[in-house]
């Protein structure tokens, strides 16, 4: 981060301008190039406006690499393209370790600081003008602060790790364990909810079209409960949990897919859905982990909605595939932050956690599985049944979304992971970038 930092500190500030009519970011250079030391102190809502959209852009940042590194790593896919360090370093071939200055260790990381720290600093800039009412400062404030808990949740995801100070780029503060990012997360989080009940009405600034129902200051804070239910169940705090998701936008009755999306497009500045591939290529494809198929219910509706039968499955570096990812339309497709179908997910976890009525989670995991059209659930209704059947609903809900991963960790199952060639190895986390070491 070192670097990451060294470069934001002194950027420009020719940050995104979001067409609010439109589902892309279209990237502009501000007239007048004020660094980000201008926009400290009186910025303008224009400029505080530019950093929010600066934020979802980036927010954004590293996605693909993320959810197909973690992806490979807990084995539900295998990427097949020109890099063999893919299907080589990530599944430790040959006992090959993973690289700390590899595009699969920099990417995620450099993206969710980067996003942080335009976050930082909008809630420095928003603190610190008088362009804005308080109430719009706090919408500013309370945005900004949501977004950081929810990358350094990602990040601890990932990493096992993260550096939660990083307000100053001159004094970094200590890479610190997941515990401790995640409980630091959470407080943000409520801090967050609390600037956002003071926000008004509405926003000071507009969202992009993935925010569509979660552009006000009471709307987005369902989303920043739901960030904050999450929290709380991978610290393995169910009541809480359960608080949080009961101001969120979790219903059990509901489109499983309403939630917030990142937005892509192909205008000049914005990026490409880099987890896009098109039907039935062999050289640049995302290929479905064969225990997927082999370990699916009979008809799992999932199975056949989220993936293709490979119409040529050719091998690559001795791993194969009969079926082809199937999650997005085109490159331009959007991609779910937190949609209701993970919530319900989380609420059957957190039920179970809180020690709530057995009837109560398996109502929750019924949802999910009628959805996928299977029959009710029927299996024993102990803590240990349960948790089992959530993680397996989990695994195919969440397919390819950098959630297994994760899972398998927090929960000790790495070790039933399967090994797809002799001399692989199971890693549990990416390695903190290099730069890192030598702050």
């Amino acid at each position: 981060m070192k670097n990451i930092y060294n470069t934001i500190k002194t950027f420009s500030l020719a940050m995104a301008i979001l067409t609010v009519t439109s589902c892309t970011f279209d990237e502009v250079i501000s007239p007048n190039g004020p660094s980000v030391a201008g926009v400290l102190s009186n910025a303008s809502k224009g400029q505080l406006n530019e950093l929010v959209v600066g934020i979802e852009s980036t927010l954004r940042s590293g996605i693909a690499i993320e959810t197909t590194a973690s992806g490979t790593m807990a084995r539900e896919l295998y990427l097949f393209d020109a890099d063999p360090r893919n299907t080589g370093d990530l599944l430790g071939k040959n006992g090959i370790g993973l690289d700390n200055n590899s595009f699969y260790s920099t990417a995620q990381w450099a993206g969710s600081y980067r996003c942080i720290k335009n976050a930082n600093t909008l809630i420095e800039a928003a603190s610190n003008t008088d362009a804005v009412t308080a109430a719009e400062a706090n919408g500013y404030i309370g945005f900004a602060k949501t977004v950081i808990a929810y990358e350094l949740i990602q990040i601890v995801k990932s990493y096992g790790q993260a550096r939660v100070d990083v307000s100053d780029p001159s004094n970094l503060g200590p890479l610190v364990d997941g515990a401790t990012a995640l409980a630091a997360a959470r407080a943000l989080l409520d801090q967050a909810n609390g600037d956002l009940s003071g926000a008004g009405g509405s926003f000071a600034f507009s969202l992009s079209s993935g925010f569509d129902g979660f552009d006000s200051p009471s709307s987005f804070a369902q989303f920043n409960r739901g960030v904050a239910g999450m929290a709380a169940v991978y610290a393995g705090d169910g009541t809480a949990a359960l608080s949080a998701l009961a101001g969120s936008h979790l219903n059990l009755g509901g489109d499983l897919n309403v939630g917030p999306k990142h937005i892509f497009g192909l205008g000049g500045g914005d990026q490409a859905n880099g987890l896009f591939k098109v039907n039935g290529e062999n050289g640049d494809q995302i290929i479905v982990h064969n225990s997927w198929i082999n370990d699916a219910e009979p008809g799992d509706s999932r199975v056949t909605e989220k993936t293709n039968v490979r119409p040529d499955p050719q091998p690559q570096d001795g791993l194969n595939g009969t079926n082809e990812t199937n999650l997005y339309d085109s490159n331009t497709s959007p991609i779910d932050i937190l949609r209701n179908e993970e919530l319900i997910l989380l609420f059957a976890e957190a039920s179970i956690l809180a020690g709530s009525p057995s009837g109560t989670t398996v109502n929750a995991l019924n949802v999910i599985r009628n959805s996928a059209n299977l029959p009710n659930y029927t299996g024993a209704t102990t803590p240990a049944a349960l948790t089992s059947e959530m993680l397996r609903q989990r695994r195919y809900s969440l397919w390819a979304e950098n959630h297994r991963l994760y899972d398998t960790r927090r929960y000790g199952l790495s070790g039933s992971l399967p090994i797809d060639r002799p001399g692989d190895q199971i890693f549990t986390t990416l390695p903190v970038p290099l730069a890192e070491n030598d702050i």
